[in-house]
């Protein structure tokens, strides 16, 4: 039978049978001192109050027990219980109380009282903690051992008068210093025009609160002084040595923060006076045990004594490293009665080896000045390897950081040969450290050791405060944690991205398939990619680009499945990661394509505002995949890719980051061809130097007779633009409405117009015509068309390219091998079923939409939109309303935003069961929703042939003004440089991207980084891990970058807890358990029925149509007069005032900001007014 541990250190005992400790302290120290202590064989006794119950030093002692009873002392107030503590040590045999640092340890009644309970202290005796142990009593001692110190009132002050009395004698700048006590608290700096007395009181105040003692002193103020403080052993018989000294200059408020020994820049001289000081003090005052004795060095290597520290300091690591003495066990013996000579502890034997550098690890945010951050620590992974010692309390996965206590969560003590390479090694183990659940300061340590100052060892105290540039940080990503919060939020709750119904069929992860050359040879896809068309671009210049495309013999393909064709089908959900995987082999199959439809448009906000992903990260990554074909991007003209102008500096800045970061072709249109608006895209590509594709929005069939948009208006448009210049002429047929005659007769008027223009045709496969449409414009002069790949062709996108290719039967060269589209096509086949949750269920092609005229990326959304709106039954109706709702617009061109604008009036008109003689007869009356609203007003430009009137007149009511000119003509120029500010300081390190980004959607934005700062960088993960709950046991791999793959595991989710409503999600990440809380959404939820407004009722006002209310602008007592906002409702991407159906007094309000409504829910209840009694 083996023998017990305990048993194994009673037979190398080194201090006989009194050899049981107690520390009375918490956290790190007394788990230091244990380890001291059992090393010299001793039993160990931990004392905790009820909230450090799970606390890690009283698992690391022998024993532990408990101060007090549940509730009988504060926190804090157990830790210094003097009597109550004396007791357990009484009670369990204890021989030694250490107190640490901290608490009590420069308690002098506590000392005394530990020695006459016959217990033996480990430290100075009290009457020594008097002597050293307050400011006042130190200068005395000072002046005796004829020690300089820095000039200050000879005791205590108790009026601010003697404070000002020091002041009109020393002069500025002066400090206030609590008498008792450290740890930067009580202490406040007076310069020149600071308040004297409002700095004495706060000191007094924060002294008193800390230390139970508000007794301050008043001494001058040095400037950039260094601190040098020198560790200090004496034993009982008058014997006292050095260890040489520390310097703790880098201190914030006071409070250290980093500590280096020796101290790197101190000269010669001034340390060995220093040091001899410093002894000189401890036999003058008869010092015991191990203390600290602190100096002052002012610029000119002055030192001025400031006081002794009668205990064992947090910093005492760095003196054992370099010196190789352990200072805690040298305490234990001194205390047990041990001589310095005895301990081999003789002045000319003691060395220094080297450097060692402390870092203190808190758990506080340097990004909201140190407050300190609590919770739970949801992973902990520290450093270590050679020269790395870590002193930790309760540091470890699953602790719980209190609020209660000091917010130290280790010490990280690095020692090494020289000072630089001690420097380098303490960043290499701070950049090994993984903490999550709570904030740290390691990002700001890590600043502050590269920054020149520290390198150079020149630092002073406040150092930290003079130097703001320490606070410019590069923070923690903390990547694989925030996934997995995605991941266990998905587990739970399942997903929430918009639009997702149901599961992807796809269950594995997709294939990249394999292509080949003509001859039947496999193409290593890992090879450079042929060179292409944007290579004649990057060496000729956007000119001579397009006269080459123009003298090219044959019609070029241009490729939508990377943006149009997926936004026409799968709601512009496929996401970077599944793009990127097939970049590669797209980059060699289609080298020959003119190129790439991959940007702009729907899928700049979609990827933000669903796909939680960053647009420009997607640009960047494929544009790095893809260096020889060119990138076309759809530009809305003066809106950039947003839905409304903006002002035109906003529209130059936002392209040129999209030139820089990888746009080579702009597609540009405006949505009515309205050219003074498509002129200010035009002219933002010009200055950016990028491919300009002004771009004639097709609307509906200019065969039929008498529509306004005939071949005369395609000719006269384009005389315009090619007068205003551009390197392409685009014709953007977004409903799919041309026609395979029109088609012909179109390009081949163009083309005997302007035979040396090159021409572009976008069309939409909606009516079942788009190849034969794309052949025809191809046969009649066309320079480019635009296909997709096959498994993304049809329907509401593109033509198929092989169908098109299958079509022309080589009569036409299009640079594209038939062979290498259909192998490309395999990954696409994939895709739809990896994305089928956000098919649209369109069976087969729609030829009516040559009389409703709905745009192909339209038609999807807006089927999607009614049934979110409930109206998905009445889909007949609203293409019919959508017909009716483009005549009493004007017959409009329908493209994004002036598409949104005829599907909102369609749906509103379904909604509300109005026809158009309804909507011309009520139209005074009715509120519309936003985007009419600003069309009738003027903000998305003038339509061709002018407004409808009196419609425009009475749907504006003079709510709003009639615009005449271009509106980003009226919008200030916005200050982009303090955008920039302003998104620094909310969100930190920003690009011009994120400005642009900021330009173009702001809420968007906002939303996709406070999602970005929850979960981190999502684009990362798989597709079906994104929308689809992970599998228990199933593998998930993650590349979060280049040589870095995280493998997941679900293990497990815990059953509900009843109180907080969250679960606990197990995961296994690289092999590593990870435990992640979630809300379990399902337990908040209640259904609770509306009640419904009486339309006939007009002081019922109720909901127009479904959404969610964004402000309530009313409240119960309001007086309100009809046609008075009440409420403003947001459905999808339509907003609309709801205004008050009569005057009244508001008697009940019945919804709040940001609740949701369905159709007719009733919101506010109004009463008739009261006239008010006329006096008599």
């Amino acid at each position: 039978m083996s023998k017990k541990l305990q048993g194994l250190r009673d037979n190398f005992s080194l201090l006989g049978e009194k050899n049981k400790v107690l520390v009375a302290n918490r956290g790190e120290i007394p788990i230091r001192i244990f380890r001291s202590a059992h090393e010299l064989s001793m039993r160990t006794v931990a004392i905790y109050s009820h909230e450090d119950r799970l606390a890690t030093h009283r698992l690391k002692a022998d024993e532990a027990y408990v101060i007090g009873n549940k509730g009988e002392f504060t926190p804090v107030g157990a830790y210094l219980a003097i009597d109550e503590i004396i007791k357990i040590a009484k009670e369990h045999q204890v021989d030694f109380i250490h107190p640490g640092y901290g608490f009590l340890s420069e308690n002098s009644e506590f000392a005394q009282k530990v020695a006459e309970s016959g217990i033996t202290w480990i430290g100075p005796p009290s009457s020594v903690i008097d002597a050293v142990g307050d400011k006042v009593s130190a200068r005395n001692l000072a002046a005796k051992a004829n020690v300089p110190v820095v000039p200050g009132t000879p005791g205590p002050i108790e009026s601010v008068e003697e404070a000002l009395e020091f002041v009109k004698e020393y002069g500025y700048p002066v400090i206030i210093k609590a008498a008792f006590g450290g740890g930067g608290r009580g202490m406040r700096v007076v310069r020149e025009g600071d308040d004297v007395a409002d700095a004495f009181q706060r000191a007094t105040s924060e002294a008193k609160t800390a230390f139970g003692n508000g007794t301050c002193f008043v001494e001058r103020f040095l400037n950039k002084p260094k601190h040098i403080e020198v560790q200090l052993l004496a034993d009982n018989y008058g014997n006292v040595v050095h260890l040489f000294e520390r310097d703790c200059s880098v201190q914030r408020r006071h409070q250290k923060v980093v500590e280096v020994a020796p101290a790197k820049t101190l000269p010669i001289d001034v340390r060995n006076a220093i040091l001899t000081d410093a002894v000189k003090l401890a036999k003058e005052a008869g010092y015991r045990n191990a203390g600290t004795a602190e100096f002052l060095v002012d610029d000119q290597n002055r030192h001025y004594f400031i006081e002794i520290n009668p205990r064992i300091q947090v910093e005492h690591t760095i003196t054992e490293e370099i010196t190789g003495i352990d200072v805690v066990a040298a305490q234990i013996q001194i205390a047990a009665g041990a001589s310095l000579p005895q301990l081999g502890l003789l002045q000319d034997k003691i060395t220094t080896r080297g450097f060692a550098i402390q870092c203190r690890i808190t758990t506080e945010d340097p990004a909201k000045n140190f407050q300190p951050d609590t919770g739970r620590l949801e992973v902990y992974r520290s450093s270590g390897g050679n020269g790395v010692r870590l002193d930790g309390g309760n540091a470890y996965a699953g602790a719980i950081i209190s609020p209660h206590y000091d917010s130290m969560l280790v010490k990280c003590t690095c020692s090494g040969s020289t000072y630089e390479i001690v420097r380098r090694k303490m960043i290499r183990s701070l950049i090994e450290f993984r903490i999550r659940g709570v904030k740290t300061n390691i990002p700001f340590l890590l600043t502050l050791l590269t920054h020149p100052v520290f390198i150079s060892g020149d630092y002073w105290t406040t150092y930290i405060d003079d130097t703001p540039q320490l606070f410019q940080m590069v923070a923690s990503q903390n990547r694989a944690q925030k996934l997995l919060h995605y991941l266990a939020d998905l587990a739970v709750n399942g997903s929430t991205i918009k639009g997702q119904i149901g599961l992807p069929k796809l269950k594995k992860y997709p294939d990249v398939p394999q292509i080949h050359d003509a001859q039947g040879n496999l193409i290593d896809v890992t090879l450079p990619p042929p060179s292409g068309w944007r290579q004649v671009l990057l060496e000729e210049g956007p000119a001579e680009f397009a006269k080459q495309v123009r003298n090219f013999n044959g019609t070029l393909l241009m490729d939508t499945t990377w943006r149009d064709a997926h936004q026409s089908l799968l709601a512009t959900r496929v996401r970077t990661i599944d793009l990127a995987t097939i970049a590669p082999t797209t980059a060699h199959a289609l080298s020959g394509a003119f190129a790439l439809e991959c940007w702009g448009g729907a899928t700049f906000d979609v990827a933000m505002r669903f796909l939680h992903e960053d647009p420009w990260e997607r640009l960047r990554k494929l544009r790095a995949l893809v260096p020889n074909i060119p990138f076309q991007m759809l530009l809305r003209g003066a809106n950039g890719v947003a839905y409304s102008s903006l002002p035109d500096n906003a529209i130059d800045h936002f392209v040129k980051q999209a030139k820089d970061n990888g746009v080579d072709i702009f597609r540009v249109f405006d949505a009515l061809n309205d050219l003074e608006q498509l002129k200010v895209g035009v002219d933002a590509v010009k200055k950016a130097g990028g491919v300009v594709e002004a771009t004639i929005c097709y609307s509906g069939d200019m065969l039929q007779p008498g529509k306004k948009y005939n071949l005369d208006y395609y000719l006269e448009i384009t005389d315009k633009i090619v007068a205003m210049g551009t390197h392409i002429l685009g014709i953007k047929d977004m409903a799919g409405t041309l026609k395979p005659a029109a088609a012909k007769l179109l390009i081949g008027s163009l083309r005997a117009k302007y035979p040396d223009l090159p021409i572009h045709v976008h069309s939409h496969d909606s009516a079942g015509t788009a190849v034969a449409s794309m052949a025809q414009c191809a046969l009649a002069g066309a320079d480019v068309v635009d296909v997709a790949i096959n498994s993304m062709s049809g329907l509401t996108s593109q033509g198929s390219i092989n169908a098109l290719l299958a079509s022309l039967d080589g009569s036409v060269d299009t640079g594209v091998s038939e062979q290498s589209a259909r192998e490309l096509d395999a990954y696409w086949a994939e895709m739809r079923l990896l994305y089928s949750c956000f098919e649209a269920d369109l069976k087969g092609p729609d030829p009516e939409v040559y009389v409703h005229e709905i745009p192909g990326g339209q038609l999807t959304n807006l089927l999607f939109q009614a049934q979110q709106l409930g109206l998905g039954e009445q889909w007949i109706e609203t293409k019919k309303a959508y017909r009716e709702a483009n005549y009493l617009l004007g017959d409009i061109v329908k493209v994004t935003p002036t598409s949104k604008v005829v599907g909102d009036l369609a749906q509103f008109m379904v909604s509300n069961k109005l026809t158009s003689d309804d909507v011309r007869r009520l139209a005074n009356t009715l509120d519309f929703p936003d985007s009419i609203m600003d069309f009738f007003e003027g903000l998305i430009g003038q339509p061709y042939g002018g407004f409808p009137e009196p419609l425009r007149s009475d749907v504006l009511r003079n709510k709003r003004r009639k615009l005449t000119t271009r509106p980003g003509l009226e919008l200030a120029p916005f200050d982009l440089a303090s955008i920039k500010e302003d998104l620094e300081t909310r969100f930190g390190d920003i690009s011009e991207c994120d400005v642009a980004s900021y330009n173009m959607y702001p809420k968007v934005y906002e939303d996709f980084q406070k999602m970005k700062e929850k979960y981190g960088d999502l684009s990362v993960l798989p597709t079906k891990n994104f929308l689809a709950p992970a599998v228990i046991d199933e593998e998930i791999e993650v590349t979060i970058e280049k040589g870095k793959t995280l493998i997941i595991k679900l293990q497990a989710i815990g059953d509900l807890n009843k109180e907080t409503g969250t679960r606990e999600v197990y995961f296994e990440l690289n092999g590593e358990l990870r435990k992640i809380r979630v809300n379990d959404n399902s337990q908040q939820v209640q259904t609770v029925a509306k009640p419904k407004a009486d339309n006939h009722d007009p002081l019922q006002i109720g909901a127009p149509m479904a959404g969610v209310i964004v402000e309530v602008k009313v409240h119960k007592g309001s007086l309100v007069k009809k046609g008075q906002p009440v409420a403003v409702l947001s459905a999808m991407k339509m907003e609309m005032v709801i205004s008050s159906s009569a005057d009244g007094l508001v008697k009940e309000v019945l919804v709040n900001n940001d609740e949701n409504v369905d159709a007719s829910d009733l919101l506010v209840v109004l009463e008739e007014e009261v006239p008010a009694e006329k006096e008599e």
